[in-house]
C-alpha cells in the first residue's frame, strides 16, 4: 500500500510561523480540569461547564480574587479614586448619574488587571474579557495567571527577602522622615521663640533708652532744683541772721530806754526832749519794725516757697529712687537678656547641630535610596536574567518540540511503513497458511491414496 499523508491548506512557511506562535500558549495553557481545580481551591465554586460557558459575574469574581491576592486591589481601594475622577470629569451633580458606582469600579478594576496581565505576558487584555468572556480567552488568561501564581509561590523566599528588605528600608525612611519632621518643627519653634525674644529685646531696649533719656532730664532738673535750693537756704540764713541782729538791737534799746527812764522823770524839759527823742526813735523803730515785719513776711513767703521746693525736691528724690528701682529692674532685664542671648546662641548651636544631623540623615537617606536603587537594579537584572533564561528554555523547548514533531513525522512514516510491511507479512502469512493447508490437504489425499494403494497391493499379494 502506498502512504499518501494529508497535506495542510496553509503554505509550509505560514504553517511553521503559526505553529511557532502557538508554542508559548501551548506551553503555559492548562487543561480545563486543572483550571477548575485551581479556581475551586480559591474558594470559588467553579465547574467545567462554567469554564466552557463563562458567566461575566463569576469571571469578574475570579479576577477580583487574583487582583486582591497579587495586587492588593479591591473595590474599596478603587472606589475613592474612580469617584473623584468621575466627579472631576462629569461634575459633582452628574458623576453618579452618568457613571454609576459599579461601572466606574469595573473600569478601574480593568485598568489594574491590565497592568497585572501585562506582567503575565497577556498584552491584549481588554474590557470585553470581563464583560463578554469567551472560552478560549478565559482559558488562556486563567492559564497565564495560574502559572504566574505558581511561579510566584516557587520564588516565594526571594520575594519575601526583597519585601522584607523593602519594608526595612521603608521603615527606616519613615523613621528618618519623622525625625526630620520633628527636627523641623523644633527648629521652627526655636525660630519663633527667637523672633519673639528679639521682639521683646527690642521693646526692652526702646524702653531702656526712653528711661535713660528721662533719667538724664530728671538729673538736669534735679541739679537746677538743687542749685535753687542752695540759693534759697543761703538767703534764708542771711535773713535769719539779720532778724536776729535786729531783735538783739531792739532788746538792747529797750534795756537802755528802761535804764534812762528814771533820769527822764527828773526834769520836764529834759523829759520833753527825751520824749521827743524817744518819739523819734520810736517812729524810727516802728518804721524799722514794720520794715522787719515786711521782711519777716517776705521771709515767711520765701520759707513757704522753700517748703514747696523741698516737697518738690522730696518728690524728685522719690522719683529718683523709683528710677533707681527701674534701673535695677532694667539691669535685671539686661541680665535676663544676656542670659536669653546666651540661651539663643546655645539654641543656635543646637540648631546648627540639628542641621548637621539633618544633613547627615539626608546623606544616609540618599545612601539608603542608592542601596534600594541598586537592589532594584539587581533584582531587575536578576529578573531580566531569569526572563532571558526563560526565553532560552522556551527556545530550547520550542526546538525540542520541533525535533519531537519532526521525529513524530518520521515515526509516523516508519509506523506507516511498518504497518504496510506488517500487512504484507500478514498477506504472506495468509498465503503461506493457505499453501500449508493446501499442501496438508494434498498430503492427506496422497496418504489416503497411498493407503488405498497399499491395501490394494496387499490384497493382490494375498490373492
Amino acid at each position: 500500500m502506498a502512504f499518501n499523508p494529508r497535506m495542510s491548506i496553509l503554505p509550509p512557511n505560514q504553517h511553521r510561523n503559526a505553529r511557532s506562535k502557538d508554542v508559548p500558549d501551548l506551553l503555559v495553557r492548562l487543561t480545563d480540569k486543572e483550571i477548575v481545580a485551581c479556581v475551586a481551591d480559591m474558594g470559588i465554586p467553579f465547574s467545567v461547564g462554567d469554564l466552557q460557558k463563562p458567566n461575566p459575574l463569576l469571571v469578574q469574581k475570579i479576577f477580583e480574587w487574583f487582583a486582591e491576592e497579587l495586587l492588593n486591589v479591591t473595590r474599596e481601594t478603587v472606589e475613592p479614586a474612580m469617584r473623584a475622577a468621575a466627579e472631576e470629569v462629569c461634575g459633582d451633580e452628574y458623576g453618579d448619574v452618568l457613571m454609576p458606582a459599579d461601572t466606574r469600579c469595573l473600569m478601574g478594576f480593568c485598568a489594574s488587571l491590565r497592568v497585572l496581565l501585562g506582567e503575565c505576558c497577556v498584552r491584549d487584555f481588554s474590557f470585553t474579557d470581563l464583560y463578554r468572556p469567551t472560552y478560549e480567552r478565559l482559558t488562556m488568561i486563567l492559564s497565564y495567571l495560574i502559572n504566574f501564581v505558581r511561579f510566584r509561590e516557587g520564588q516565594g523566599h526571594i520575594i519575601d527577602q526583597h519585601s522584607q528588605r523593602g519594608a526595612v528600608t521603608r521603615q527606616r525612611a519613615d523613621e528618618l522622615y519623622n525625625a526630620n519632621q520633628d527636627l523641623e518643627r523644633r527648629l521652627e519653634s526655636l525660630r519663633s521663640a527667637r523672633s519673639a525674644a528679639e521682639v521683646q529685646v527690642r521693646d526692652k531696649m526702646q524702653r531702656n533708652d526712653e528711661l535713660k533719656r528721662r533719667l538724664v532730664e530728671l538729673q538736669r532738673s534735679q541739679k537746677q532744683v538743687g542749685t535753687r535750693l542752695d540759693e534759697a537756704r543761703e538767703r534764708k540764713k542771711q535773713l535769719v541772721d539779720q532778724l536776729e541782729r535786729k531783735t538783739a538791737t531792739k532788746i538792747m534799746l529797750r534795756q537802755e530806754s528802761a535804764k534812762l527812764q528814771p533820769y527822764v522823770l527828773q526834769s520836764p524839759a529834759a523829759l520833753q526832749t527825751n520824749l521827743a527823742d524817744l518819739s523819734n526813735t520810736l517812729a524810727t523803730n516802728r518804721a524799722h519794725i514794720e520794715s522787719l515785719e515786711r521782711r519777716a513776711r517776705a521771709l515767711q513767703t520765701s520759707a513757704d516757697s522753700f517748703g514747696v521746693v523741698s516737697a518738690d525736691v522730696a518728690s524728685c528724690i522719690k522719683l529718683l529712687e523709683e528710677i533707681g528701682g527701674e534701673l535695677a529692674k532694667e539691669e535685671e532685664d539686661n541680665a535676663k537678656k544676656t542670659r536669653q542671648r546666651d540661651a539663643l546662641t546655645e539654641r543656635g548651636a543646637d540648631v546648627k547641630e540639628v542641621e548637621r544631623a539633618e544633613t547627615m540623615l539626608q546623606k544616609q537617606l540618599a545612601k539608603w535610596n542608592e542601596r534600594t536603587d541598586k537592589l532594584r537594579e539587581q533584582s531587575a537584572a536578576k529578573a531580566h536574567e531569569a526572563k532571558e533564561k526563560m526565553e532560552e528554555l522556551k527556545q530550547i523547548h520550542r526546538t525540542l518540540n520541533e525535533e519531537r514533531s519532526d521525529k513524530g513525522r518520521d515515526i509516523e512514516k516508519r509506523r506507516v511503513r511498518i504497518e504496510q510491511t506488517e500487512k504484507k507479512m500478514l498477506d504472506l502469512k495468509e498465503n503461506i497458511e493457505n499453501e500449508v493447508h493446501n499442501a496438508y490437504d494434498e498430503y492427506l489425499k496422497m496418504e489416503s491414496h497411498i493407503k488405498l494403494y497399499i491395501t490394494e497391493m496387499e490384497q493382490t499379494v494375498n490373492m
